[in-house]
């Protein structure tokens, strides 16, 4: 149901104007306001106190899905995160993190403080359901119910909301993590209330390493510090997980140290592509192919996407910067994914500089020569790649910070191949 029938069919049922609830709907959804929880505050608008479009049905949590309208469940609370929002102009803080039943866990954002904790067991009434990330999320508003059990509601995770970094994925709410700082660096960018100075960079713990960014600019975040972060959430980030500190999060010294591997986690590929993406991670295959559109290119000076016969696709035909990159196709047996190598490491496989490479163009006076002498020297060869890993529609691809001819055992790796695939 699209926006119009959706203004179409309150309108009918609150005997006012379409154009008029149109326009209300619009502009709430605008600020990202749930459809059914738009719907709602147009009803309290219009003087109608009732509930959403259909009595809400008690589901397991495993069952529901974004075709559900209104639900009732009964859940434990895993997790209790706050953030604020601009909504209708105005700051407001919602809580956000994660419910569980013994059938599944579901996240949840509350538009009012309803006062549960991590490890209530709550029944929850009337709750709207919205897509988030692919998924179906509770949204929990004003005309929602919310009542303690006290039978606690037996679920088979973890309670708390405590994570390693390896196993946080964009859309967490509510998470706390221990971690050791490895870069920090402050800035100032332009931010939805104008200039802003936040604090961004890299943290680490056992599991991994994540980019991070924190709003306050807090300075305790300096590098080589060890510290508890008490709700976080996670968003996308140029492909991988980025961790965000907010005002509500709080930040606690740690007595133990925090030990970092130097060295990426090593991954197959269908299970670093099953991730949706990862922040510095390490994987070993062979070279299929070097794609199209390596070599030697041209960048746009505005924005640094590589130019189509001299056209940039958002700035049109300007001048090109010459640059030198590499899409490898890389699979491991279990799968594949597409290295993109910067100039540095394009540099180091051509065995040159970007002005031999001009040369050597000029007077075969075909571009391609560049490309085609780094197909000879890595398709068909193992390699080991190190970068960051995102994945989108147009598949996995990864930005590399190392690549070099694999040292394996190919014996070895064909043996730890197969079991992986066995099972």
């Amino acid at each position: 149901m699209d926006v119009d029938d959706h203004a179409e069919e309150l309108a009918s049922a609150l005997g006012v104007d379409k154009a008029e609830v149109k326009s209300d709907l619009e502009n709430l959804l605008s600020y990202s306001v749930p459809i059914d929880e738009a719907k709602q505050s147009i009803r309290r608008k219009h003087g109608e106190e009732g509930g959403g479009d259909a009595a809400p049905t008690a589901k397991d949590v495993a069952d529901i899905t974004t075709a559900d309208g209104n639900v009732t469940v009964t859940v434990r609370v895993l997790s209790v995160g706050r953030r604020s929002i601009r909504y209708q102009g105005e700051e407001q803080v919602i809580r956000e993190g994660e419910f569980a039943d013994e059938t599944g866990r579901i996240s949840y954002t509350a538009w009012e403080d309803f006062g549960f904790e991590p490890g209530d067991s709550l029944t929850v009434g009337n709750v709207g359901v919205r897509e988030w990330e692919g998924e179906p999320e509770l949204n929990v508003g004003q005309s929602s119910t919310v009542a303690i059990e006290t039978t606690p509601v037996e679920v088979p995770y973890e309670v708390g909301g405590d994570s390693d970094l390896v196993d946080l994925r964009a859309g967490d709410r509510g998470r706390n993590v221990e971690v050791r700082i490895l870069e920090s660096e402050e800035r100032v960018i332009d931010g939805r209330n104008g200039e802003t100075t936040i604090r961004s960079g890299v943290v680490a713990d056992e599991t991994g390493r994540l980019p991070f960014t924190d709003w306050e600019a807090r300075p305790e975040l300096r590098e080589d510090s060890t510290l508890r972060f008490e709700e976080v959430y996670v968003r996308e980030f140029r492909g991988v997980p980025q961790v965000n500190l907010t005002e509500f999060t709080t930040v606690t010294p740690l007595a133990r140290e925090i030990e970092v591997d130097d060295e990426a986690p090593r991954m197959g590929v269908a299970e670093a592509v099953a991730s949706g993406g990862l922040f510095d991670v390490e994987l070993v295959g062979n070279v299929l192919e070097v794609r199209d559109g390596s070599g030697l290119i041209e960048r746009c000076g505005e924005c640094g996407r590589v130019l189509q016969n001299g056209q940039c696709r958002v700035h049109g035909d300007v001048d090109g910067e010459d640059d030198m990159r590499v899409k490898a196709i890389v699979d491991d047996g279990t799968g594949t994914v597409t290295a993109v190598l910067d100039r540095d490491l394009t540099e180091e496989l051509y065995g040159g500089t970007m002005d031999e490479a001009m040369e050597a163009a000029r007077e075969a006076m075909d571009k391609e020569v560049v490309a085609d002498a780094i197909r000879e020297v890595v398709v068909g060869r193992e390699y080991r790649v190190r970068g960051n890993l995102s994945v989108d529609d147009y598949g996995a691809s990864l930005e590399a910070s190392e690549f070099e001819r694999s040292t394996d055992d190919p014996t070895a790796r064909a043996t730890a191949l197969l079991s992986e695939v066995r099972g």
